[in-house]
């Protein structure tokens, strides 16, 4: 069994945090690889609800943020999961999974009432996540954005996510 804490993240953290995201960004073709500076500006707009780090001994093997959306009927308490990182080696072994199951209680201990993420929809169904009909986004193909009701039903309205989102550095 790995060796993993799951964390809060503290402030000598972040350039270990900022490497893992790249790093496990790094690969993939759907990324516009802005994710380092995503989680960045989060921090620096004080909307990086939830930062977890998956703590590997001292070293820093995976982050997970959570920031609250915006959706368009004013509903309250959602958030969007995202972005979850783990370092190319360490990947395939519950690390993400850990981070997520984490961040997801810590949110419900919060009071949230819910969670979005823009994934892949055979992963995050794991989690609970679905299609919505009534919560939408319109910059992704519907299929990859799911929602989860903590409380509740799924909120309705199109969701906006925060304007770190669009960070390029």
């Amino acid at each position: 069994m790995l060796n993993i804490v799951v964390r809060s993240e503290q402030p000598g953290d972040l350039g270990a945090i900022s490497l893992v995201t790249r790093t496990a960004f790094e690969p993939e073709a759907f990324s516009s690889h802005t994710e380092q500076f995503i989680v960045d500006a989060l921090r620096r707009a004080g909307q990086l609800t939830v930062s977890l780090v998956a703590d590997n001994a001292g070293a820093i093997v995976g982050h997970i943020a959570f920031s609250p959306i915006n959706v368009s009927s004013g509903e309250q308490g959602w958030y969007g999961l995202g972005p979850v990182s783990v370092l190319p080696q360490w990947q395939g072994q519950g690390v993400g999974t850990r981070l997520i199951r984490s961040g997801l209680e810590q949110l419900q201990s919060m009071g949230a009432r819910g969670c979005v993420v823009l994934g892949d929809p055979d992963f995050y169904c794991r989690f609970g996540f679905k299609n919505s009909e009534s919560l939408v986004y319109t910059d992704a193909p519907a299929r990859y954005f799911q929602a989860m009701a903590f409380v509740g039903e799924v909120a309705t309205g199109q969701v906006q996510f925060q304007k770190a989102f669009e960070a390029t550095q």
